[in-house]
């Protein structure tokens, strides 16, 4: 095949000898997103980092890039099916797009160990979340929401305490978005179940419409930063479209109990690899 002929960031990908260990962990990262319906972000980072040894500033990006793709398409589907709540998925949106900028500047300032560590927590935390259920989270869930159903019109009824909420929301997922490289859909959707009074459907659809948009702030802001390597990118990100797809199927057949316990299990053992990291273990 003649690499010549081809863009130069398409060439360098198609000549790298990791191509195929790229599209592979791309590929993990789609099967997660497509049986889980979320994670992909807070794994696409690690596998990253210690799979393809890039630092987590480039490594961020490159994983939204796979969350961004995935999370867009899902929204689409969700719009389809008329249960995306467009008015909050925007606002939270628009906040999470100025936040997300933030992170990746402060990505780029601050030192790599204290990073891993403070993503280590993260993972732990969402693991632990995971493991829990949301049968424990129901127990959380206030009485008074500040977002609630219009059983007349069916739409959110918006309140000064719900904007607030909500925005707040959709800020702190952008700048955890542009911090890591994550959708923040593991900070939307408990607030969502805590805040509000719609079903699962729509929590999730509209999750992951707001994902897209802070993600997509995110992508835009590592490029901008020159953070961004395309030529890893670009494979990671199609190979994680094209497993989600396939992997949504799968998910039909799967207990929701179970992928989330094997979620957690699963973010609990890349977390403890991302401790082993920062505290200078050579892992391979």
């Amino acid at each position: 095949m003649d690499l010549s002929a081809l863009p130069l960031s398409l060439a360098t990908a198609l000549a790298t000898p990791a191509l195929g260990q790229t599209l592979a962990l791309g590929a993990a990262v789609g099967i997660v997103m497509g049986l889980t319906g979320a994670g992909g972000g807070i794994l696409a980072v690690p596998l990253l980092v210690l799979g393809l040894h890039l630092p987590l500033t480039q490594a961020a990006p490159t994983g939204l890039i796979a969350v961004c793709a995935a999370a867009t398409l899902a929204a689409l589907l969700g719009l389809r099916e008329g249960i995306v709540r467009y008015r909050a998925a925007a606002w939270m949106g628009v906040l999470g797009m100025l936040g997300a900028p933030a992170g990746v500047w402060l990505a780029a300032r601050l030192p790599a160990t204290p990073l891993l560590l403070a993503f280590s927590a993260l993972l732990l935390y969402v693991a632990w979340r995971s493991w829990r259920g949301p049968a424990h989270e129901a127990l959380d869930t206030p009485p008074d929401q500040p977002c609630r159903l219009d059983p007349v019109q069916g739409r959110l009824r918006w309140t000064t305490r719900c904007a607030r909420a909500l925005g707040a929301t959709g800020l702190a997922a952008g700048v955890l978005s542009g911090l890591f490289g994550v959708g923040g859909g593991f900070v939307i959707i408990p607030a969502l179940q805590r805040f509000s009074d719609l079903d699962w459907r729509s929590i999730q659809a509209t999750s992951l419409a707001v994902i897209a948009l802070v993600s997509a702030s995110g992508v835009a802001a590592g490029a901008l930063h020159g953070a961004l390597p395309w030529p890893v990118a670009a494979p990671f990100g199609s190979a994680a479209v094209a497993a989600l797809l396939a992997a949504r199927t799968l998910a039909r057949h799967v207990h929701p109990k179970v992928l989330r316990r094997a979620f957690g299990l699963l973010t609990l053992g890349v977390a403890l690899l991302m401790l082993m990291r920062a505290a200078g273990y050579s892992l391979g």
